[in-house]
């Protein structure tokens, strides 16, 4: 049995950091994402997608990404249910993302603070003392950059031969 989705899409609020009461973090999104097919009237419609995320990839997602940003979330699809104050069933289907990736470079202004950074996997740090605060920041600088391009100072085409490919 497969359950993994792969998405590209926009905050469409800034992340909601949370912490468990052992001090996990956890992070909350939606992200909306475009369809590939125009309505009727010619209008792209997008899903709005409501995502999930933890530990220390959590905050940095809260520390990286605003309302607007660019991001690509791999994870699985979890169901669950609850009852609603009106007694009536509610039934949710959110993404647990196992990764998030910060598609747009960080701006100069400092403004839109954006990295590129992944921490990938679980991410298996806790902290050690429970943090009940939301939105903590931190002053880490361990973000990989996206805005610098490697091949700038090339002239043309990269040559690559056969016996540099993989496959």
């Amino acid at each position: 049995m497969i359950n993994r989705v792969v998405l590209v899409g926009r905050l469409t609020k800034d992340p909601e950091l949370r912490y468990t009461p052992s001090g996990v973090a956890m992070a909350r999104f939606t992200l909306a994402v475009n369809r590939t097919f125009s309505n009727q009237q010619g209008e792209r419609e997008a899903d709005f997608i409501n995502c999930t995320v933890w530990r220390k990839q959590a905050e940095n997602t809260a520390n990286f990404l605003k309302k607007g940003s660019l991001a690509g979330v791999e994870g699985r699809i979890q169901t669950g249910s609850y009852e609603g104050q009106d007694g009536k069933r509610v039934y949710t289907t959110d993404v647990v993302a196992d990764s998030v990736q910060f598609l747009e470079p960080r701006s100069g202004s400092g403004e839109r603070n954006q990295g590129g950074q992944s921490s990938g996997g679980n991410g298996q740090q806790q902290s050690s003392t429970p943090s009940y605060q939301q939105n903590q920041p931190t002053n880490q600088q361990n973000y990989t950059r996206v805005d610098e391009d490697p091949f700038s100072n090339s002239s043309g085409p990269i040559e690559v031969s056969d016996d540099d490919l993989p496959f």
